[in-house]
């Protein structure tokens, strides 16, 4: 499994807010999409995201989303090495997911560009 890279996870109160700061940061333009009442934005390497506090705080168990290439492979990588995938992998509005945990109780989303 090759990582591509991570994605910073973080909780806004006020995503248009938010946005327009994290745009002027990075100079990119901010995908946005909406997954179980939850919108979400990517801008750069941040991804925000605003909703329902119950939501979120599922949300927040997931320290960061890191890029893979498929995320099936990565399924059997993370099993091979003792991980449990608790969810996925799923498609999403931009690739598939799964969720991970990891031996040591770290929460990670995988994610790929893949359509699925």
């Amino acid at each position: 499994m090759e990582i591509l890279g991570t994605t910073l996870r973080i909780c806004v109160d006020d995503l248009d807010t938010s946005v327009v700061f994290y745009e002027r940061l990075t100079g990119s333009r901010a995908l946005r999409f909406e997954r179980g009442g939850v919108h979400v934005a990517a801008v750069g390497c941040f991804l925000l995201m605003s909703g329902p506090e119950a939501e979120l705080e599922v949300l927040r168990r997931v320290t960061a989303t890191i890029a893979v290439d498929d995320v099936d492979v990565a399924h059997t990588a993370l099993t091979e090495v003792g991980a449990r995938v608790v969810a996925g992998p799923v498609p999403t509005p931009v690739g598939r997911n799964l969720i991970a945990v990891h031996p040591d109780g770290s929460v990670f989303e995988y994610a790929d560009r893949r359509a699925g």
